[in-house]
């Protein structure tokens, strides 16, 4: 079974990786991979606990999502998990 597959510029074959999920626990909220992401796959979701207003990312339209793992390599806690789409 093989993946979907792109070309580079220079006609190299790459593997996109596709956002699959993004662990509450270790995203701070600060929102860089939302900047980054340039096909609004990623939202924000706020957690109620005693007024501590903290935020962390969603994946809010995972569809949208193109496969350049822009939002992965700007998370400083590392909290993506990225995987490539089979044929």
């Amino acid at each position: 079974m093989g993946y979907i597959t792109g070309l580079t510029r220079n006609r190299k074959e790459w593997i996109p990786q596709f956002i699959v999920s993004i662990d509450e626990e270790t995203c701070i909220g600060c929102g860089r991979c939302y900047k980054v992401c340039a096909h609004e796959v990623l939202g924000f979701e706020e957690v109620d606990e005693d007024d501590s207003a903290k935020m962390f990312m969603t994946v809010e339209n995972p569809g949208s999502c193109v496969g350049c793992q822009a939002c992965g390599r700007t998370c400083s806690k590392k909290a993506f998990t990225f995987a490539p789409v089979e044929m």
